[in-house]
């Protein structure tokens, strides 16, 4: 049973002629990218704005019509997949990297569904680490100001070398652990010099859509959205 899958084939219903669609990265929006790329092969138009160099080209193979980020004036639907997500809607997102490209699309959507398999439903999110997007330069300092805080960084590090974003910048991944102050890290982030992004989304989406191990598919409806 693909839960993933389950969850990523049922956003794409949701998904109509006319709209404006961000395309998620990772491994559940992989699914739903693939099966709206075969809503397109039977007709269906749409334009598309990935959110990474990954699911651009994963769309372009598909046929999906695409717009740069400069040519965007509005999002209808953003799908996406998190890492965690708690029953206030909170999520920690950017296990893959692309955290910076997902908010910036997100926050352009009229409506954002998040995508996942029933493993990322969670009381309290801060055991999955938060990935945070800081600049290459200046990054040694940046670290210190995370570590002074507590937040316990490491230098994201993928095939024994420094990963790098597609924007070029570096990833901080904070263990936090589960329970975390979320306002608190949140505010303190935000005005942290050298960090470009991080990966709370905080009550962003209409609905989740989670695929479970006995096959069924939940669907969860934000009542404040």
């Amino acid at each position: 049973m693909d839960m993933k899958k389950l969850a990523g084939d049922k956003a794409a219903e949701y998904v109509k002629d006319g709209m404006v669609v961000g395309l998620g990265t990772g491994s559940t929006a992989y699914h739903m990218v693939n099966a709206v790329g075969e809503m397109v092969k039977n007709g269906l138009k749409i334009q598309a704005i990935p959110t990474s160099k990954a699911t651009e080209a994963q769309a372009r193979e598909l046929g999906i019509p695409l717009l740069t980020i400069d040519e965007l004036d509005h999002v209808d639907l953003a799908i996406d997949g998190v890492d965690e997500i708690d029953p206030a809607f909170n999520a920690i997102k950017g296990g893959g990297g692309a955290l910076y490209r997902e908010k910036v699309v997100a926050s352009m959507a009229k409506e954002v569904i998040w995508i996942m398999d029933e493993s990322k439903l969670v009381d309290k999110i801060g055991a999955f680490h938060l990935p945070v997007e800081i600049a290459q330069y200046g990054s040694k300092q940046a670290m210190e100001k995370m570590a002074a805080y507590g937040w316990n960084p490491v230098l994201r590090v993928k095939d024994g070398k420094t990963f790098v974003t597609d924007n070029g910048n570096y990833i901080a991944d904070l263990h936090l652990g589960a329970g975390f102050d979320i306002q608190d890290v949140f505010s303190k982030l935000t005005g942290m010099l050298g960090v470009l992004e991080h990966g709370l989304f905080l009550n962003m989406c209409k609905r989740m859509i989670v695929g479970c191990a006995s096959g069924e598919v939940k669907v969860i409806e934000n009542p404040s959205k």
